[in-house]
Protein backbone atom coordinates (compact mmCIF):
# COMPACT_ATOMS: atom_id res chain seq x y z
CA UNK A 1 0.00 0.00 0.00
CA UNK A 2 2.86 2.35 0.84
CA UNK A 3 4.35 1.91 -2.66
CA UNK A 4 0.99 2.58 -4.26
CA UNK A 5 0.65 5.78 -2.26
CA UNK A 6 4.15 6.85 -3.27
CA UNK A 7 3.26 6.29 -6.91
CA UNK A 8 0.11 8.36 -6.42
CA UNK A 9 2.15 11.23 -5.01
CA UNK A 10 4.76 11.15 -7.76
CA UNK A 11 2.36 10.70 -10.66
CA UNK A 12 -0.47 12.88 -9.43
CA UNK A 13 1.36 15.93 -8.30
CA UNK A 14 4.29 16.07 -10.70
CA UNK A 15 5.86 18.35 -8.12
CA UNK A 16 9.13 16.51 -7.66
CA UNK A 17 12.26 17.77 -9.38
CA UNK A 18 12.49 14.56 -11.39
CA UNK A 19 9.48 12.74 -12.74
CA UNK A 20 11.34 9.41 -12.73
CA UNK A 21 12.39 9.14 -9.09
CA UNK A 22 9.90 7.73 -6.58
CA UNK A 23 11.17 7.55 -3.01
CA UNK A 24 9.49 5.33 -0.45
CA UNK A 25 7.79 7.42 2.22
CA UNK A 26 7.98 7.02 5.98
CA UNK A 27 4.87 5.77 7.74
CA UNK A 28 2.16 8.42 7.41
CA UNK A 29 -1.58 8.60 7.29
CA UNK A 30 -2.55 6.98 3.98
CA UNK A 31 -4.75 10.00 3.23
CA UNK A 32 -1.85 12.46 3.47
CA UNK A 33 -0.19 13.89 0.38
CA UNK A 34 3.46 14.92 0.57
CA UNK A 35 5.13 16.88 -2.17
CA UNK A 36 8.06 19.10 -3.05
CA UNK A 37 7.96 22.39 -4.91
CA UNK A 38 9.67 22.14 -8.32
CA UNK A 39 13.19 23.45 -7.81
CA UNK A 40 12.90 25.96 -10.67
CA UNK A 41 9.63 27.48 -9.39
CA UNK A 42 9.18 30.50 -7.09
CA UNK A 43 7.57 30.20 -3.66
CA UNK A 44 3.97 29.18 -3.20
CA UNK A 45 1.34 31.80 -2.50
CA UNK A 46 -1.32 29.26 -1.44
CA UNK A 47 0.16 27.60 1.62
CA UNK A 48 -2.46 24.97 2.61
CA UNK A 49 -2.35 26.27 6.20
CA UNK A 50 -6.09 25.81 6.62
CA UNK A 51 -6.56 23.13 3.99
CA UNK A 52 -3.97 20.42 4.58
CA UNK A 53 -3.24 18.21 1.60
CA UNK A 54 -5.28 15.02 1.64
CA UNK A 55 -6.00 12.51 -1.08
CA UNK A 56 -9.66 12.46 -0.04
CA UNK A 57 -9.90 16.24 -0.45
CA UNK A 58 -8.28 16.13 -3.88
CA UNK A 59 -10.70 13.40 -4.98
CA UNK A 60 -13.69 15.37 -3.68
CA UNK A 61 -12.47 18.46 -5.51
CA UNK A 62 -11.97 16.48 -8.71
CA UNK A 63 -15.50 15.10 -8.55
CA UNK A 64 -16.92 18.58 -7.95
CA UNK A 65 -14.83 20.08 -10.75
CA UNK A 66 -16.35 17.64 -13.24
CA UNK A 67 -19.92 17.76 -11.91
CA UNK A 68 -22.49 19.65 -14.04
CA UNK A 69 -24.76 19.90 -11.02
CA UNK A 70 -22.78 23.01 -10.08
CA UNK A 71 -24.82 24.83 -12.76
CA UNK A 72 -28.47 25.81 -12.65
CA UNK A 73 -29.70 23.33 -15.26
CA UNK A 74 -27.10 20.63 -14.53
CA UNK A 75 -25.37 20.96 -17.90
CA UNK A 76 -22.16 22.95 -17.26
CA UNK A 77 -19.26 21.86 -15.07
CA UNK A 78 -15.94 23.57 -14.42
CA UNK A 79 -14.41 21.01 -16.77
CA UNK A 80 -16.77 22.08 -19.57
CA UNK A 81 -14.55 25.12 -20.19
CA UNK A 82 -11.30 23.82 -18.67
CA UNK A 83 -10.38 20.72 -20.66
CA UNK A 84 -7.53 18.56 -19.39
CA UNK A 85 -6.08 17.67 -22.80
CA UNK A 86 -5.64 21.37 -23.54
CA UNK A 87 -3.95 22.25 -20.22
CA UNK A 88 -7.39 22.90 -18.72
CA UNK A 89 -8.13 25.67 -21.22
CA UNK A 90 -11.15 26.02 -23.49
CA UNK A 91 -9.08 25.47 -26.61
CA UNK A 92 -10.76 26.08 -29.93
CA UNK A 93 -13.28 28.64 -28.70
CA UNK A 94 -12.73 32.40 -28.83
CA UNK A 95 -15.42 32.96 -26.20
CA UNK A 96 -16.41 30.25 -23.75
CA UNK A 97 -20.00 28.99 -23.82
CA UNK A 98 -22.06 28.73 -20.66
CA UNK A 99 -25.55 27.84 -19.59
CA UNK A 100 -28.36 27.86 -22.20
CA UNK A 101 -25.69 28.12 -24.90
CA UNK A 102 -24.95 31.70 -23.91
CA UNK A 103 -21.64 33.08 -25.16
CA UNK A 104 -19.32 34.85 -22.72
CA UNK A 105 -16.96 37.73 -23.41
CA UNK A 106 -13.63 36.04 -22.68
CA UNK A 107 -11.63 32.97 -23.60
CA UNK A 108 -11.38 30.70 -20.54
CA UNK A 109 -7.73 30.63 -19.42
CA UNK A 110 -5.73 27.51 -18.70
CA UNK A 111 -5.77 26.24 -15.12
CA UNK A 112 -2.24 25.32 -14.07
CA UNK A 113 0.14 26.25 -11.27
CA UNK A 114 -2.57 28.28 -9.53
CA UNK A 115 -0.98 27.71 -6.12
CA UNK A 116 1.78 30.10 -7.24
CA UNK A 117 -0.58 32.95 -8.18
CA UNK A 118 -2.04 35.65 -5.96
CA UNK A 119 -4.83 37.00 -8.19
CA UNK A 120 -7.13 35.16 -10.54
CA UNK A 121 -9.10 35.76 -13.74
CA UNK A 122 -8.09 38.17 -16.48
CA UNK A 123 -9.33 41.10 -14.42
CA UNK A 124 -8.20 39.92 -10.97
CA UNK A 125 -11.79 39.44 -9.78
CA UNK A 126 -10.56 37.22 -6.92
CA UNK A 127 -7.41 37.17 -4.81
CA UNK A 128 -8.45 34.09 -2.84
CA UNK A 129 -8.17 30.73 -4.56
CA UNK A 130 -10.89 29.22 -2.38
CA UNK A 131 -13.30 31.89 -3.60
CA UNK A 132 -12.46 31.47 -7.30
CA UNK A 133 -15.29 28.97 -8.08
CA UNK A 134 -17.91 31.42 -6.81
CA UNK A 135 -17.28 33.75 -9.76
CA UNK A 136 -18.29 31.33 -12.56
CA UNK A 137 -20.98 29.71 -10.39
CA UNK A 138 -22.74 33.03 -9.80
CA UNK A 139 -22.14 34.36 -13.32
CA UNK A 140 -25.45 34.62 -15.21
CA UNK A 141 -23.86 33.41 -18.45
CA UNK A 142 -21.51 30.74 -17.14
CA UNK A 143 -23.25 28.57 -14.50
CA UNK A 144 -25.97 30.80 -12.96
CA UNK A 145 -26.29 28.89 -9.70
CA UNK A 146 -26.18 29.51 -5.93
CA UNK A 147 -24.10 27.58 -3.39
CA UNK A 148 -27.06 26.57 -1.15
CA UNK A 149 -28.90 25.14 -4.15
CA UNK A 150 -25.84 23.21 -5.29
CA UNK A 151 -25.42 21.68 -1.86
CA UNK A 152 -29.11 20.71 -1.74
CA UNK A 153 -28.51 18.73 -4.92
CA UNK A 154 -25.30 17.13 -3.69
CA UNK A 155 -26.78 16.11 -0.34
CA UNK A 156 -29.05 13.69 -2.21
CA UNK A 157 -25.95 11.81 -3.42
CA UNK A 158 -24.77 9.11 -1.00
CA UNK A 159 -21.27 9.10 -2.52
CA UNK A 160 -20.93 12.83 -1.85
CA UNK A 161 -22.13 12.32 1.71
CA UNK A 162 -19.33 9.82 2.26
CA UNK A 163 -16.70 11.95 0.51
CA UNK A 164 -17.46 15.14 2.49
CA UNK A 165 -17.35 13.10 5.69
CA UNK A 166 -13.99 11.52 4.84
CA UNK A 167 -12.36 14.67 3.51
CA UNK A 168 -13.47 17.26 6.07
CA UNK A 169 -15.47 15.31 8.67
CA UNK A 170 -18.37 17.36 7.34
CA UNK A 171 -21.66 15.54 7.70
CA UNK A 172 -23.65 18.70 6.91
CA UNK A 173 -21.85 19.18 3.57
CA UNK A 174 -21.09 22.89 3.80
CA UNK A 175 -20.02 25.37 1.14
CA UNK A 176 -16.75 25.89 3.04
CA UNK A 177 -15.76 22.27 2.49
CA UNK A 178 -16.90 22.36 -1.12
CA UNK A 179 -14.81 25.42 -1.93
CA UNK A 180 -11.75 24.11 -0.07
CA UNK A 181 -11.93 20.82 -1.97
CA UNK A 182 -12.19 22.61 -5.32
CA UNK A 183 -9.21 24.75 -4.34
CA UNK A 184 -7.18 21.69 -3.41
CA UNK A 185 -7.87 20.06 -6.77
CA UNK A 186 -6.91 23.22 -8.65
CA UNK A 187 -3.72 23.77 -6.65
CA UNK A 188 -2.50 20.29 -7.50
CA UNK A 189 -2.85 20.90 -11.23
CA UNK A 190 0.86 21.61 -11.43
CA UNK A 191 2.65 21.66 -14.76
CA UNK A 192 6.40 21.44 -14.19
CA UNK A 193 7.75 18.63 -16.36
CA UNK A 194 8.01 20.07 -19.84
CA UNK A 195 11.17 19.52 -21.85
CA UNK A 196 12.20 23.06 -20.93
CA UNK A 197 11.86 22.26 -17.20
CA UNK A 198 14.05 19.21 -17.58
CA UNK A 199 16.56 21.32 -19.52
CA UNK A 200 16.91 23.97 -16.81
CA UNK A 201 17.00 21.31 -14.08
CA UNK A 202 19.57 19.31 -16.09
CA UNK A 203 17.43 16.19 -16.04
CA UNK A 204 17.17 13.31 -18.47
CA UNK A 205 15.01 14.25 -21.43
CA UNK A 206 15.86 17.92 -21.18
CA UNK A 207 17.49 18.34 -24.56
CA UNK A 208 16.92 21.47 -26.64
CA UNK A 209 17.94 21.90 -30.25
CA UNK A 210 20.07 24.83 -31.32
CA UNK A 211 16.97 26.51 -32.78
CA UNK A 212 15.09 26.04 -29.50
CA UNK A 213 18.03 27.44 -27.51
CA UNK A 214 18.12 30.45 -29.81
CA UNK A 215 14.38 30.86 -29.25
CA UNK A 216 14.88 30.71 -25.48
CA UNK A 217 17.51 33.45 -25.66
CA UNK A 218 15.24 35.60 -27.83
CA UNK A 219 12.29 34.96 -25.52
CA UNK A 220 14.32 36.07 -22.51
CA UNK A 221 15.41 39.16 -24.42
CA UNK A 222 12.01 40.20 -25.77
CA UNK A 223 9.29 38.59 -23.66
CA UNK A 224 10.49 37.80 -20.14
CA UNK A 225 9.78 41.22 -18.65
CA UNK A 226 6.13 40.16 -18.50
CA UNK A 227 6.40 36.37 -18.88
CA UNK A 228 8.89 36.08 -16.05
CA UNK A 229 10.20 33.27 -13.82
CA UNK A 230 9.57 29.68 -14.78
CA UNK A 231 5.87 30.29 -14.25
CA UNK A 232 6.18 32.51 -17.34
CA UNK A 233 4.03 35.28 -15.90
CA UNK A 234 4.68 38.12 -13.49
CA UNK A 235 0.98 38.02 -12.48
CA UNK A 236 0.60 41.70 -13.37
CA UNK A 237 -2.16 43.43 -15.32
CA UNK A 238 -1.11 45.09 -18.58
CA UNK A 239 -2.60 46.54 -21.74
CA UNK A 240 -0.79 44.70 -24.53
CA UNK A 241 -2.50 46.54 -27.37
CA UNK A 242 -5.13 44.01 -28.41
CA UNK A 243 -7.77 45.79 -30.47
CA UNK A 244 -11.01 46.34 -28.56
CA UNK A 245 -13.98 44.29 -29.71
CA UNK A 246 -16.70 46.97 -30.00
CA UNK A 247 -19.52 44.49 -29.45
CA UNK A 248 -18.10 43.64 -26.02
CA UNK A 249 -15.89 46.61 -25.03
CA UNK A 250 -14.28 44.58 -22.27
CA UNK A 251 -12.43 47.06 -20.05
CA UNK A 252 -10.56 44.38 -18.15
CA UNK A 253 -9.00 45.36 -14.84
CA UNK A 254 -10.94 48.64 -14.76
CA UNK A 255 -14.16 46.70 -14.20
CA UNK A 256 -12.71 45.48 -10.90
CA UNK A 257 -10.61 48.44 -9.74
CA UNK A 258 -12.84 51.22 -11.01
CA UNK A 259 -9.69 53.09 -12.07
CA UNK A 260 -9.52 54.53 -15.58
CA UNK A 261 -5.77 53.91 -15.60
CA UNK A 262 -6.56 50.18 -15.60
CA UNK A 263 -8.66 50.34 -18.77
CA UNK A 264 -7.95 47.44 -21.16
CA UNK A 265 -5.42 45.90 -18.79
CA UNK A 266 -5.61 42.13 -18.42
CA UNK A 267 -3.61 39.66 -16.41
CA UNK A 268 -0.45 38.43 -18.14
CA UNK A 269 -1.15 34.84 -19.16
CA UNK A 270 1.44 32.13 -18.71
CA UNK A 271 2.88 30.67 -21.88
CA UNK A 272 3.24 27.22 -20.37
CA UNK A 273 1.54 24.67 -22.63
CA UNK A 274 0.77 27.57 -24.96
CA UNK A 275 0.96 25.34 -28.04
CA UNK A 276 -2.17 23.60 -26.75
CA UNK A 277 -4.32 26.58 -25.78
CA UNK A 278 -5.19 28.43 -29.00
CA UNK A 279 -6.88 30.80 -29.68
CA UNK A 280 -4.95 33.44 -27.77
CA UNK A 281 -5.48 36.65 -25.79
CA UNK A 282 -8.29 37.31 -23.32
CA UNK A 283 -10.80 37.46 -26.17
CA UNK A 284 -9.44 34.59 -28.25
CA UNK A 285 -8.91 37.01 -31.12
CA UNK A 286 -5.60 35.55 -32.38
CA UNK A 287 -5.67 32.07 -33.86
CA UNK A 288 -2.04 30.88 -33.99
CA UNK A 289 1.33 31.43 -32.36
CA UNK A 290 2.65 32.79 -35.64
CA UNK A 291 -0.11 35.40 -35.61
CA UNK A 292 0.66 36.23 -31.96
CA UNK A 293 4.24 37.14 -32.85
CA UNK A 294 3.11 39.05 -35.92
CA UNK A 295 0.77 40.99 -33.64
CA UNK A 296 3.55 41.91 -31.19
CA UNK A 297 5.79 42.84 -34.08
CA UNK A 298 3.44 45.03 -36.07
CA UNK A 299 -0.19 44.76 -34.96
CA UNK A 300 -0.34 46.47 -31.57
CA UNK A 301 -2.92 49.23 -31.20
CA UNK A 302 -1.68 52.24 -29.26
CA UNK A 303 -3.80 53.73 -26.48
CA UNK A 304 -3.23 55.84 -23.33
CA UNK A 305 -2.85 52.76 -21.10
CA UNK A 306 -0.64 50.72 -23.45
CA UNK A 307 2.14 49.11 -21.45
CA UNK A 308 5.34 51.21 -21.58
CA UNK A 309 7.40 48.10 -22.32
CA UNK A 310 5.74 47.97 -25.74
CA UNK A 311 6.85 51.49 -26.68
CA UNK A 312 10.12 51.78 -28.56
CA UNK A 313 12.56 54.67 -28.16
CA UNK A 314 11.74 55.88 -31.67
CA UNK A 315 8.10 56.34 -30.72
CA UNK A 316 6.82 53.25 -32.49
CA UNK A 317 5.01 50.47 -30.64
CA UNK A 318 5.72 46.76 -30.73
CA UNK A 319 8.63 44.33 -30.50
CA UNK A 320 10.75 44.19 -33.67
CA UNK A 321 11.36 40.59 -34.77
CA UNK A 322 12.57 39.04 -37.99
CA UNK A 323 10.84 36.02 -39.51
CA UNK A 324 13.76 33.81 -38.45
CA UNK A 325 13.57 35.09 -34.89
CA UNK A 326 9.85 34.35 -34.80
CA UNK A 327 10.49 30.78 -35.95
CA UNK A 328 13.05 30.30 -33.18
CA UNK A 329 10.74 31.69 -30.49
CA UNK A 330 7.91 29.44 -31.61
CA UNK A 331 10.24 26.45 -31.55
CA UNK A 332 11.09 27.32 -27.95
CA UNK A 333 7.44 27.78 -26.98
CA UNK A 334 6.75 24.20 -28.05
CA UNK A 335 9.30 22.99 -25.48
CA UNK A 336 6.92 24.29 -22.78
CA UNK A 337 4.34 21.58 -23.53
CA UNK A 338 4.11 19.28 -20.52
CA UNK A 339 2.79 15.97 -21.82
CA UNK A 340 2.99 14.34 -18.39
CA UNK A 341 0.58 16.97 -17.14
CA UNK A 342 -2.05 16.72 -19.86
CA UNK A 343 -2.21 12.92 -20.00
CA UNK A 344 -2.10 12.32 -16.27
CA UNK A 345 -5.12 10.06 -15.54
CA UNK A 346 -5.23 11.20 -11.91
CA UNK A 347 -6.53 14.61 -13.04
Amino acid sequence: MKKLFTLFVGTLLLFSCSSDDYVDLPDVDEDDIKWEKPSNFPDLTYTFNNNALKKSRFELGKKLFHDPRLSEDNTISCASCHIKEFAFSDAGKSFSIGIDGLVGKRNAPAIQNMAFNNEYFYDGASNNLEMVPIVPIHNEIEMREELPTILDKLRLDIEYQQMFKKAYNDEKMTSTSMLKALAQYMTLLVSSNSRYDKYVRKEEGGNLSELEKKGLALFRQNCSSCHSTDLFTDNSFRNNGVRVNPSVNDKGREDVSGEEEDRYKFKVSTVRNVALTAPYMHDGSIATLEEVLDFYSSGIKDSPTLDPLLRQKNGRVGIPMTSEEKKAIIAFLHTLTDYEFIINPKF
